[in-house]
């Protein structure tokens, strides 16, 4: 296991952008380069960001990088809102994609504020 594996945010990241890109596989081709690679590009990055960060020294640096994942998740929040109003997304698809979403963005918040807290490790899992 990589160390960032312990992460259940990095888990809940990269689940979804499997799914992420499962899904986009399906879009239109006028929109290999506009949405499917902005969307791609958002859930790569939550999930990536998790994962350099805590190879990172210091908890400081740690949560700059968490900042961004969570900066990435937001984005796909709009993409996937986006992508349902033009109707290119089904309704189902956008619930448990931003269900997913959103479980990943709580979940990488606490990591955060745990790290915020001097009396826990970073190499606990969260």
């Amino acid at each position: 296991m990589l160390p960032f594996e312990r992460f259940k945010a990095w888990r809940l990241c990269h689940q979804l952008a499997i799914q992420i890109y499962q899904i986009t596989s399906g879009f239109p081709t006028t929109e290999r380069y506009g949405l499917v690679s902005q969307m791609r590009r958002a859930a790569f990055s939550a999930a990536a960001n998790i994962a350099e960060g805590s190879a990172k020294r210091g908890e400081r640096e740690f949560r700059r990088y968490l900042d961004i994942s969570l900066g990435s998740l937001s984005e796909l929040a709009y993409a996937l809102k986006l992508a349902r109003d033009i109707r290119i997304l089904e309704e189902t698809d956008y619930r448990r994609l931003d269900q997913l979403r959103n479980h990943a963005g709580t979940l990488t918040w606490k990591l955060h504020q745990s790290l915020k807290n001097p009396r826990r490790s970073t190499n606990q899992p969260k």
